[in-house]
C-alpha cells in the first residue's frame, strides 16, 4: 500500500481517538496530517504531540482559551472556524478523511472533502441525514448504480470522491452486500435497545438524564447515547442507510440485538441472510473504512470462540420507541425531512440535558418540527441550512407550549 495521509475531523471524541489508535498500529505508511476538535485545546495539543500533525483546528472560533497556553509541537499551523476545517478536508497533501465531527457541524467539511475528491471515512451520519439529496448528486450515480457493484457502489465518478462507512451497522452492511452481485432483498439494522429496552413508557416518561446515559454495551459521547436511549439512532441510521446505499424505504429493516455482536445483515433474493459479527469495538470499522479493499490485522478484539453466545433477536415496539417508525417516514420522503428532523433532534436532546423537557418529548418534538415544515423534494444545501435553523428554532418554540 502506498502511503497515506489522513485529515481526523472530530479528534477530540470517540470515534477520532479510536481512529487515531488505529492509524498508529496501520504503521508508518499512515500519516496523520491534520486534526480538530470543537472546544478543548488541551486534549487537541495532547493529540498533535501524539500523532505530529500539521495542521490544528479547533471548530468553533468562539471558543476560549489561549492556544500559547498548550505545549504544541514545533511547526505546528493552528487555525479556527468552519472555514478551517474545510481548508483541512481540501488540503492537497490530504487523501484520506475521517469525518467524526458529532451533529450538523460536519456536513460542509465532509461535502467538501467529497468535492475535492477524497476518499471520506464517514461517521458523521448527519452529512447524509441533512443533505442525501445534495450527496447522492455529487457522486453522480443513480441510487440502482450505487446499489448494484459491491466493489464500486460508493465511489462518485463525478467528483473522484469515495465514500465509505464507519458506523458499525453501515460498515457492517457494506461488508455484506459483497456475498452477493445481485441488488439484495432487504437491509437489516441490528439496535442495541439501549439502556430502556425493558422500560414501559410511564417508567420511560420519569426517566432521568443519568439513567438516558448508561448504555448497555457502546461508551459513546452524550448525544448519541440518548440517541440510543430514544432509538433515534436508529432512525436516523435508516435515513442514512437510504442515501448511502440508495436503497427504498421499504427494503430496510429494524431488529433489536441487545448484545450489539451482529452489527447488521443484509437479505437476498434467495432467502439467504449474511450477517457481520464482532464484538462492540468501533475501531474495527474504522479500519475497513480506512483500508478497504484490504482486510489487515486491527486492534479491535476478536469474537471469542471458546465461550458461549447468546445471539438474540426482537421486533421493535414502536409505540415505545416512536422514533422508529419516524424514520421510515423520513427515509420514504427524502428532500428536506432529513434536515428537519435531525435539527429538531439534536435541540430536543439539548434541552432533555439540560432539564428543560422528560425524555419522552424528544421524539414529539421531531415530528411537530416535520408536520410544520414545508416539504422541498429537491432542496439546495443552502436551503437544507436554513431549514436546519428554523428547525431548532422550532423545537425551543415547541417547548415553551408542551
Amino acid at each position: 500500500m502506498s502511503s497515506r495521509s489522513v485529515a481526523v475531523l472530530g479528534a477530540t471524541g470517540s470515534i477520532g481517538r479510536a481512529t487515531i489508535d488505529v492509524l498508529e498500529r496501520l504503521g508508518s505508511e499512515w500519516r496523520v496530517a491534520a486534526i480538530s476538535g470543537h472546544r478543548r485545546l488541551d486534549t487537541l495539543a495532547e493529540l498533535a504531540r501524539r500523532t505530529s500533525a500539521r495542521q490544528v483546528v479547533l471548530s468553533d472560533a468562539s471558543a476560549g482559551g489561549d492556544w500559547s497556553e498548550c505545549e504544541w509541537p514545533a511547526g505546528v499551523e493552528f487555525s479556527r472556524g468552519p472555514e478551517a476545517l474545510v481548508q483541512a478536508a481540501t488540503a492537497a497533501e490530504v487523501d484520506t478523511v475521517v469525518a467524526a465531527i458529532v451533529g450538523r457541524a460536519g456536513v460542509e467539511s465532509t461535502l467538501a472533502a467529497l468535492q475535492a475528491g477524497k476518499r471520506v471515512a464517514l461517521a458523521n451520519k448527519e452529512t447524509l441525514v441533512c443533505a442525501g439529496p445534495v450527496v447522492a448528486e455529487l457522486l453522480g450515480k443513480s441510487p440502482t448504480e450505487r446499489l448494484a457493484g459491491p466493489a464500486e457502489r460508493l465511489a462518485g465518478p463525478a467528483s473522484g470522491g469515495r465514500l465509505l462507512p464507519v458506523d458499525s451497522e453501515h460498515s457492517a452492511i457494506f461488508q455484506c452486500l459483497a456475498a452477493g452481485p445481485d441488488n439484495p432483498r432487504r437491509l437489516i439494522l441490528t439496535a442495541s435497545g439501549g439502556p430502556f429496552r425493558q422500560w414501559s413508557l410511564e417508567q420511560m416518561q420519569a426517566a432521568t438524564v443519568a439513567e438516558a446515559l448508561e448504555h448497555p454495551t457502546w461508551r459513546m459521547g452524550k448525544k448519541i447515547t440518548i440517541d440510543s436511549a430514544t432509538m433515534m439512532n436508529k432512525a436516523l441510521e435508516l435515513i442514512e442507510a437510504r442515501w448511502l446505499f440508495g436503497c427504498p424505504a421499504e427494503s430496510l429493516e429494524v431488529v433489536v440485538h441487545p448484545q450489539s455482536i451482529i452489527h447488521s445483515m443484509v437479505e437476498f433474493a434467495d432467502g439467504s441472510v449474511v450477517a457481520q459479527l464482532s464484538p462492540p469495538d468501533m475501531r474495527l470499522p474504522i479500519q475497513y473504512a480506512l483500508t478497504y479493499p484490504q482486510r489487515l490485522p486491527c486492534p479491535s478484539p476478536p469474537l471469542e470462540r471458546g465461550k458461549p453466545w447468546e445471539l438474540t433477536l426482537e421486533p421493535v415496539d414502536q409505540e415505545r420507541f416512536p422514533a422508529i417508525p419516524l424514520g421510515f417516514e423520513v427515509a420514504a420522503k427524502g428532500g428536506t425531512a432529513g434536515a428537519v428532523v435531525n435539527a429538531a433532534n439534536e435541540a430536543a436532546v439539548d434541552l432533555f440535558l439540560s432539564g428543560q423537557i422528560r425524555f419522552t418529548d424528544i421524539v414529539p418534538a421531531c415530528r411537530a418540527a416535520l408536520e410544520h415544515h414545508t416539504f422541498e423534494e429537491r432542496p439546495s444545501l443552502s436551503r437544507l441550512l436554513e431549514l436546519d435553523r428554523w428547525a431548532r428554532a422550532e423545537v425551543g418554540r415547541w417547548s415553551c407550549r408542551a
